[in-house]
């Protein structure tokens, strides 16, 4: 028995550092399990953040697709009721604008003002759009929609010097007083708000600059580009919004 145990001792003493060796491989994996934990635990949170923003990317989306069908709704059952009334109007081919043209409106040559024959078509058009705007929750969609006045090329002298550019916008303005003076408590326009906070509807004037056919040389050319178009604008996510879901991917990548 002695000699056994002078054996072990002899091992040991020959091999002072056999049993440190042993607990730093020990102390090591120990280490390399709990980093690997970590690192596992990182990536899983790495990934259910991704797996958020590419939610809430999907869902902007899913908002911007619907916008845009609410504002194709708006334009097309607004254009189908002022029709079944007599009244000819058209939409754009990509679902934004309505168009009214000049002579719906009785626009004489060099003219801004609504000739009294024409303020009840006027209203009209009015009432229809404040009760398809007003459905459901479809004012959330929209961001601003803009009354524009339009004029053909020929070069117009008046309005104290502002030419085309002030009769096109005054023809809007026009139209909007009108819609002011004449649309009933639940149906007028300039109260309705943006998500912003700010009044949807605005007014602008664009003179000969947004012709809506190639040339202007016959009367039925010219007569196209007279118009009031009402274009429809829908809320989209912004440049922040892009900029804050790629900064969040490029990080989560670092």
């Amino acid at each position: 028995m002695s000699f056994n145990r002078r054996g072990k001792s002899q091992v040991d003493e020959e091999n002072p550092y056999w049993m440190s060796f042993s607990d730093i491989m020990s102390v090591l994996l120990i280490i390399f399990i709990l980093a690997s934990v970590v690192l596992i635990v990182q990536l899983m949170e790495i990934r259910e953040q991704l797996e958020e923003q590419q939610q809430e990317f999907t869902e902007e989306i899913q908002m911007l697709r619907q916008a845009e069908e609410v504002r194709r709704t708006i334009l097309h059952e607004a254009a189908e009721e002022l029709q079944r009334r007599g009244i000819r109007v058209s939409v754009s081919e990509n679902d934004t604008v309505l168009s009214i043209p000049n002579d719906i409106l009785g626009f004489d040559t060099a003219q801004f003002d609504l000739g009294p024959q024409y303020q009840d078509t006027a209203t009209q058009i009015g009432n229809v759009l404040a009760d398809v705007i007003l459905q459901d929750d479809r004012v959330d969609y929209l961001d601003t929609v803009f009354v524009e006045g339009h004029t053909d090329n020929r070069s117009y002298q008046g309005m104290m010097g502002k030419g085309n550019w002030g009769l096109s916008a005054f023809r809007a303005i026009s139209l909007w007083q009108h819609w002011l003076e004449v649309l009933p408590d639940g149906r007028r326009l300039d109260t309705l708000i943006n998500k912003d906070g700010h009044p949807i509807f605005s007014v602008s004037g664009y003179a000969d600059t947004r012709p809506v056919t190639e040339f202007q040389e016959t009367e039925e050319e010219l007569r196209a580009n007279r118009r009031i178009d009402i274009r429809f604008t829908i809320r989209r996510p912004t440049v922040e919004d892009y900029r804050a879901v790629q900064d969040a991917f490029v990080g989560d990548s670092q």
